[in-house]
């Protein structure tokens, strides 16, 4: 084993030789302009793939059941409503460009768009799809909204909690469904009526749960009457009717979320 060694411990003092002779002829300038390039080329790759990671096209619908989410999937992407849905107990799931953008020319970036079934039992869906969202839209019927207020208001309050929802700060657009509707109700009543409920939720959930504990997250300005303006994450109100595909706004806040 000692036979073994000596060539070896050799070769490094004579490289080490070497890298000393050639560092002492290479002017100072020039080493630090060679290092200097070197870490700027290091850097940039590390940025690269920083930037690859983090991008995504996809973009999560979920809300309660009966809000309108699947028929919202269909408009974004066939720009009809198949004569109505039933509710989905599977998520839709799909990679597509808008259909509103298929006659556009040039290269546009597809969306990824997953619908979410709103059913209570399958709601733990929405956990796969967090971690990989470039934003998520909420879904409330305008029509039906103050006999399941709470249940929606619990529902969001559960989503803006979410410890993955915070960290990587996903906007959301909590977008009011059915406005078509002569019974509707606007937007500013919705959001009015959440954030009293959300505020009351808060007041409530007095003990600590599991996931709280994990996550550490809470809404609002202790205090203070709640507001969406103090969430985690930015979120944005607005409205649309998925049955006559007035869907416009939805579609400005997922392409403010994945460029074309």
């Amino acid at each position: 084993m000692e036979m073994d060694k000596e060539p070896i411990e050799q070769l490094k003092i004579e490289m080490q030789h070497y890298l000393h002779e050639y560092f002492n002829k290479v002017p100072p300038p020039q080493i630090y302009a060679a290092a200097g390039v070197l870490l700027f080329t290091f850097l940039f790759f590390i940025i690269i793939r920083l930037l690859k990671r983090t991008t995504s096209n996809t973009i999560v619908l979920t809300g309660l059941s009966g809000s309108g989410k699947t028929m919202l999937y269909y408009q974004l992407r066939d720009g009809s409503t198949h004569q109505g849905t039933v509710t989905s107990m599977e998520p839709n799931e799909g990679t597509f460009v808008l259909h509103s953008e298929t006659t556009k020319k040039g290269k546009i970036k597809p969306v990824h768009v997953v619908d979410v079934p709103g059913h209570s039992r399958l709601r733990s869906k929405l956990d796969e799809f967090l971690p990989q969202s470039a934003a998520i839209v909420f879904v409330v019927d305008a029509v039906e909204f103050l006999p399941h207020c709470r249940a929606v208001s619990e529902y969001l309050y559960d989503i803006l909690t979410k410890a993955s929802m915070i960290k990587r700060k996903i906007p959301l657009l909590l977008l009011c469904n059915k406005v078509d509707k002569v019974t509707a109700h606007t937007k500013e009543f919705i959001r009015k009526q959440m954030e009293k409920e959300i505020d009351k939720l808060r007041a409530s959930r007095t003990t600590v749960s599991a996931a709280d504990i994990a996550n550490e997250f809470t809404l609002g300005i202790e205090g203070e009457a709640f507001s969406f303006t103090q969430c985690h994450n930015k979120v944005v109100i607005a409205e649309a009717s998925g049955l006559t595909g007035d869907i416009s706004q939805l579609e400005q806040f997922i392409r403010d979320h994945v460029k074309a």
